[in-house]
Order: structure tokens, then C-alpha cells, then sequence
């Protein structure tokens, strides 16, 4: 059975390398991109199972690029990881559809279950609030 491919974007090289590893073990890393117009054209010519997209980047943030990507009906599900614990953030990536926040944190607990749900078409709500624990 194929793994499930996935796409990430984050800027930090370290945080880029450390998701990219962790990633790596579990699914098909089938491209690494640094800013979100980058990441918009992977997701639109790669149409991978998930977009693991920082919020903070470049040219495009990641909630821009959410939105960009529901506007162009693109079907990859979005898996937001960030620094930024907020409200008003996670309630921004919900309301684009993504299926789960992860801080940044917390990346090595919540990151593989939240890809996991969300391969399966489900968003949980301790996704959108593991800082709560």
C-alpha cells in the first residue's frame, strides 16, 4: 500500500529539517517548499494527501495560503504547525478547513495523530487545542 504523500512548508531551517525528518519515517515526503507561493504550486501540481504549512512564512502566509487553495478547490488537507498558541489563529485555520493546529511544541505528540485523522477525513477538536493539556 502506497504511504501518503505529503508536502511541507515551513521557512526555519532547523524547525524545516526537524518536521522533514519526522515526517520523512512516517509518510512520502514528496516536497519541501520555504515560502507559501511555494507551497501553493506544489499542492496545485503534486496534489499530495497533505499540506503541513507553517502559519509565519513568506511571500504568502499559511492562512493565505489555506485560502487560496479552498478558492482554487484544491482537495489536499491542511495541517497547520506554529509557534503562535492564539485563538484567533486557530479559530482562522478552522474556519479555512484545516484538519488540525500544532504547535510547534508539540509537534512530536500531536503531529503524526493529527495527519492521521485527517488522512481519514476527521478533525478532532484536542487538534485545534492540544496547548490546552
Amino acid at each position: 500500500m502506497a504511504r501518503p504523500r505529503i508536502v511541507l512548508a515551513e521557512d526555519n531551517p532547523e524547525m524545516h529539517q526537524r518536521l522533514a525528518q519526522l515526517l520523512g519515517s512516517h509518510f512520502a515526503l514528496i516536497a519541501s517548499v520555504t515560502d507559501g507561493e511555494q507551497a501553493i504550486k506544489a499542492s496545485l501540481q503534486l496534489k499530495p494527501d497533505i499540506l503541513v504549512t507553517d502559519i509565519s512564512m513568506p511571500v504568502y502566509n499559511g492562512l493565505e495560503v489555506a485560502s487560496r487553495l479552498r478558492d482554487l478547490e484544491c482537495p489536499t488537507k491542511l495541517i497547520f504547525v506554529t509557534v503562535h498558541d492564539d485563538d484567533d489563529y486557530r479559530d482562522a485555520a478552522s474556519s479555512l478547513g484545516a484538519f488540525g493546529y500544532v504547535l510547534k511544541c508539540r509537534i512530536d505528540i500531536d503531529l503524526i495523530p493529527a495527519i492521521e485523522c485527517a488522512l481519514e477525513g476527521t478533525k478532532l477538536p484536542w487538534h485545534f487545542t492540544a496547548s490546552r493539556n
